[in-house]
């Protein structure tokens, strides 16, 4: 008999721990979930604020990780930017408020193309993560970015320049009813940059609480990476 799709529902997938070294020596802690089947495209996810209490653990990673692996084939990627403390473990470091953490990016970015031979490589930030995707994130080998509830606060118009010049698509969920950018703001501050896809979460707030939004942004994301994939179930 089918199961509802809970918060807590684990599908299976092969998780592992996963420790990404940086430039300036620090050990990051992560995790990967592989799929037991096909691998449809692998996602890196970069968290909000840890000053917030952001983590690889945040709700909607933890929930892609337990879930998409196993519904759309998506291997997940998350892990704790410096100073950054999870279920799993802290990272060396301090907050860097979005600086130092370039390294971290880059690192992990490594780690998957060098270390997990990542073919298809797509990129999600949520909130302090999506500065920290258009700002580091530019890799030729990274297929797309998608973003969730970006405050926009540090990213420059020189770094949506680098993006409208590049050309790779970015879809970018805003919530209704955001703390930093609602719909129309966005709509603004973003209507230079024709290769973005802007998706208004009606109801939603800045941390895309409730399990409606949660399956309608890992909706989202599957439409990106495989959208064979979706719809996606509420049962298993």
């Amino acid at each position: 008999m089918a199961e509802l799709i809970r918060p807590s529902t684990v599908l299976p997938a092969q998780r592992r721990q996963i420790t990404i070294k940086t430039s300036d020596g620090l050990n990051l802690i992560g995790e990967v979930a592989t799929p037991l089947g096909e691998i449809t495209g692998s996602l890196l996810m970069l968290h909000p604020n840890p000053s917030g209490g952001g983590m690889m653990d945040s709700h909607i990673y933890k929930k892609a990780a337990n879930r998409l692996p196993a519904l759309a084939g998506i291997e997940i990627i998350r892990f704790n930017t410096r100073g950054t403390t999870s279920e799993a473990g802290s990272s060396d470091g301090e907050y860097d408020g979005g600086k130092s953490e370039k390294l971290d990016v880059l690192a992990a970015l490594d780690y998957c193309f060098e270390q997990l031979k990542t073919k298809d490589l797509y990129v999600i930030g949520w909130s302090f993560g999506t500065e920290l995707a258009l700002q580091y994130a530019r890799d030729k080998r990274i297929k797309e970015l998608i973003l969730l509830s970006p405050p926009m606060l540090s990213t420059t118009d020189e770094d949506l320049e680098f993006w409208i010049k590049d050309g790779r698509t970015i879809t970018a969920l805003i919530p209704e009813l955001d703390d930093y950018l609602k719909p129309e703001k966005a709509r603004q501050k973003f209507s230079k940059v024709k290769n973005l896809r802007q998706i208004d979460v009606a109801g939603g707030k800045h941390l895309l609480v409730g399990e409606p939004i949660v399956h309608l942004v890992l909706s989202e994301i599957v439409k990106v990476i495989a959208p064979s994939r979706l719809p996606l179930p509420t049962e298993v």
